[in-house]
């Protein structure tokens, strides 16, 4: 269980895994874990290929957690869950769904640095590839990165993804307009490549 600060007392926050992996879990989101989710949001050095460009608060935040429309959803967010330190480290999940053509985005954000650099982002990227294709039934994964966040497209590549093209000054990242690569998994590439 993670223990973190609120007010005076200290609670502890526990990981319910919906997907296990070796090193990480990924679990539903929580909302006793907004002010995380705040601090990632507005922290300058994760923030900074997010674009989130407007300051977030806690009651932005909780209010992510109320339902807003019936019917099929459009995106789910799991939290990465070290196991060995048992905290959440980042988010991972599909937005934009479409149900009906079987594709979605995937995203990912590891809010803790001290965290980068250690393959989590590759394994966490692929438990979700697993979800998406096996339990969710999707066709077609893609998403773009900024062609200076090396780290986010080098996890692409080792999972499979293809490069399918570039955006010209799709991002506007510190003072100047930089390109987006857009890469894309087909579930049968993915199949394949897990039998050779």
């Amino acid at each position: 269980m993670e223990k973190k600060e609120k007010s005076n007392e200290i609670e502890e926050v526990e990981a319910f895994p919906f997907i296990n992996g070796e090193n990480i879990d990924l679990c539903p989101r929580n909302s006793k874990l907004a002010k995380v989710y705040v601090c990632w949001k507005n922290h300058p050095r994760v923030r900074k290929y997010a674009r989130n460009v407007v300051p977030r608060t806690i009651e932005d935040q909780s209010k992510r957690f109320e339902r807003r429309t019936e019917g099929l959803v459009d995106h789910i967010s799991l939290d990465v869950w070290h196991k060995k330190d048992n905290k959440p480290i980042g988010q991972i999940g599909l937005s934009r769904i479409d149900w009906i053509n079987s594709w979605a985005n995937t995203f990912l954000q590891i809010g803790e640095p001290d965290y980068w650099n250690k393959d989590i982002g590759t394994e966490a990227t692929e438990l979700l590839v697993e979800y998406a294709f096996n339990e969710l039934n999707l066709n077609k994964l893609h998403g773009g990165v900024a062609v200076d966040n090396i780290g986010s497209w080098s996890v692409a590549g080792k999972i499979g993804f293809k490069l399918e093209g570039v955006k010209k000054h799709e991002m506007y990242v510190d003072g100047k307009y930089v390109d987006t690569k857009i890469f894309q998994l087909l579930k049968e590439d993915w199949v394949k490549g897990k039998q050779d």
